[in-house]
């Protein structure tokens, strides 16, 4: 039996004194697209964050369960949250370039942690473009700024400079919602290429694009897991009938 690259289990979170999440578990394969889709409100962003800690970050919060990465249990005692945080790289709804050119941007991670060599950030830099399906774009202009990116060319820098870390593991929240369709489908044909080598947890902006890219999908509707399994079937011939009803744009 193949073991899962993330398990998440029986975890219940809260924040404010309101559960968010409730008593959910699923696993996520490696080397794989899992979606996690939804009306918004269902918290499916609290479990990116939780993914890789970043709820650490928010007061007042209260978690129960595990979060296992490669069985071992992320939130126990001696956990090394920042080397966790390079295993498990994350790309925000908007995209952020830091100031500096793009080259600069690209290789930030491997700056903080100390990697001087040359040739390992020159490899790291044309790798992780290349993977992001932006080297053919900018190789020319790589000291040129990065705000001078369009918006699309932008969100694919932010992966990039996830990727440049080489993390295991890839999370993404609605990193197309403010994307042309072109930008879009470049996105998307890039992370296609990419879970032959990185396993990628992404919240879709819309159930379309959660349909074309789920290998595994994940339907929660106000904090609870309603169904989880193949994509093939949940957008098909789901079991439950919130499921089938959410698919087909009867509700949300």
């Amino acid at each position: 039996m193949v073991e899962p690259k993330i398990r998440i289990e029986k975890v219940t979170y809260a924040y404010g004194g309101k559960e968010v999440l409730k008593d959910i578990s699923f696993d996520i394969m490696a080397n794989t697209i899992t979606v996690l889709f939804g009306p918004a409100g269902g918290s499916k962003t609290t479990i990116l964050r939780m993914i890789n800690r970043l709820n650490d970050l928010v007061e007042g919060t209260r978690m129960s369960g595990r979060v296992l990465v490669d069985g071992q249990d992320i939130y126990a005692g001696g956990t090394d949250v920042a080397a966790l945080r390079r295993r498990i790289g994350m790309v925000f709804a908007l995209p952020l370039p830091l100031p500096g050119t793009i080259r600069e941007n690209v290789l930030y991670g491997l700056k903080l942690a100390g990697i001087t060599d040359k040739m390992q950030k020159d490899t790291a830099l044309e790798r992780s473009l290349n993977q992001a399906a932006l080297w053919d774009e900018v190789k020319d202009r790589l000291d040129h700024p990065a705000v001078q990116l369009s918006g699309g060319q932008q969100q694919r820098l932010c992966i990039a400079r996830s990727l440049a870390l080489e993390p295991e593991v890839l999370l993404l929240d609605e990193p197309t919602s403010g994307l042309d369709p072109i930008s879009t489908r470049k996105v998307e044909e890039s992370l296609f290429e990419l879970k032959s080598q990185y396993t990628i947890v992404i919240v879709p902006h819309s159930t379309q694009q959660a349909a074309r890219l789920a290998d595994y999908a994940a339907f929660f509707l106000m904090g609870e897991l309603i169904e989880y399994g193949e994509g093939s079937k949940i957008f098909t011939a789901p079991r439950n009938k919130r499921t089938e009803e959410y698919v087909t744009g009867r509700f949300g």
